[in-house]
C-alpha cells in the first residue's frame, strides 16, 4: 500500500510517502496563509507523487480536536483555518481517494505503539512536551479519546490554583521566561547548559520544569497505571531529561507513600517522524 502523509505543524508542513513498508520522499513546506492555498499545495505535491505510482490514500496528522468519523476538526489550534467545517470530505474531493485524520500527539503515540517504543505493552501512557503539553492514552493498544475526544490532553491539567500543567512544563515557555528576564535570546538547548554550569535563574526554571512534568506523569499514573509512559516532544532527545524528571517522580512517589508502582518511563523512538508514521498506521486500522 502507497500512501502520502502530511503532517500540519503551526509553522511548517512536512510529508512523506510511505511505501516498501518505510517513510520515503520525505520534504516540508511553509504553513500556507489560508486554505485555498494548503489545498493548492497539497494537490500539487499529491500529484507529483501519484506520477510515480498509485497511491491507495492521503494520511493527516492535525492539531486540534480531530474527528476522523464526522471529517471535522473541532477546536483551537495554531492552525485556525483548518477548524469546523467538513475538512475531510473537502481534501477526498480533492484528492480523489479516501483520506484520514487524526490529531497530531495521538499520531505520535501510535506510531510508538506500532513499531516503537511502546509495541511490546498493551497500555500506555504518551506524554509529549512542547510549546505546551499533549500526549495520548492507550488502552489495550488502542487510543482512549474520551467521549469529547479529550482524552490525551494533560496540558490542561491543573497543578495548583493558578497554573496548568502547559503553564509550568513547556520547555519553550521556560525558555521565554529567562529571555524576558535576562534580556537574553538563548534557546532551549543553552538554557539547560547554562543550568548545568550552575546558572542560578536556569537552574530554578529548569528544576521547576522537570518538577512539574513529574508531577503531571505522577497523576496519570495514580489514574490509570499504566506500565509504560513514553516521553516525546523535541526536548526528548535532551539526555538530562529522563534522569531528571526520573528523580522527581521518586520523589512525589514518596512523598505520597506510592511504593509498590511498578512503571517505566522511556524516550520516544521515532522523533520528529512520529507523526507521519502514526498517520500511516490510522489509515491502515481504518481503512483496511
Amino acid at each position: 500500500m502507497n500512501l502520502l502523509a502530511f503532517d500540519i505543524g503551526g509553522s511548517s508542513v512536512k510529508y512523506g510517502l510511505w511505501k516498501n513498508e518505510k517513510l520515503a520522499e520525505q520534504d516540508s513546506f511553509p504553513l500556507p496563509k489560508d486554505w485555498v492555498e494548503m489545498k493548492q499545495i497539497l494537490k500539487q505535491i499529491f500529484d507529483q507523487k501519484s506520477q510515480a505510482g498509485t497511491l491507495s490514500g492521503v494520511a493527516f496528522s492535525a492539531p486540534g480536536v480531530v474527528d476522523d468519523k464526522k471529517g471535522e476538526i473541532r477546536g483551537v489550534s495554531a492552525v485556525p483555518y483548518i477548524h469546523h467545517f467538513p475538512i475531510k470530505k473537502e481534501l477526498e474531493t480533492l484528492f480523489g481517494v479516501p483520506v484520514s485524520m487524526e490529531n497530531d500527539a495521538n499520531c505520535a503515540a501510535l506510531a510508538e505503539v506500532w513499531q516503537g517504543a511502546a509495541k511490546d505493552v498493551s497500555d500506555s501512557i504518551f506524554f509529549v512536551i512542547g510549546t505546551g503539553i499533549g500526549g495520548a492514552v492507550i488502552i489495550d493498544r488502542k487510543l482512549f479519546k474520551g467521549r469529547n475526544l479529550f482524552g490525551g490532553e494533560f496540558g490542561y491539567m491543573a497543578l495548583n490554583e493558578s497554573s496548568s500543567l502547559s503553564d509550568l512544563g513547556s520547555s519553550v515557555k521556560i525558555v521565554k521566561k529567562y529571555n524576558l528576564i535576562n534580556r537574553t535570546q538563548i534557546d532551549g538547548k543553552e538554557l539547560f547548559e547554562r543550568a548545568e554550569k550552575e546558572d542560578p535563574l536556569a537552574i530554578q526554571l529548569v528544576e521547576q520544569f522537570y518538577a512539574a512534568i513529574a508531577r503531571g506523569i505522577y497523576n496519570l499514573l495514580v489514574c490509570f497505571d499504566s506500565g509504560r509512559v513514553v516521553l516525546g516532544g523535541g526536548v526528548s532527545k535532551n539526555e538530562r531529561l529522563l534522569p531528571n524528571i526520573q528523580r522527581h517522580l521518586t520523589r512525589i512517589l514518596l512523598e505520597h507513600a506510592v511504593t509498590d508502582m511498578d512503571y517505566e518511563l522511556v524516550t520516544c523512538k521515532f522523533g520528529n517522524d512520529a507523526n507521519l508514521i502514526g498517520a500511516v498506521y490510522h489509515f491502515m486500522e481504518n481503512n483496511a
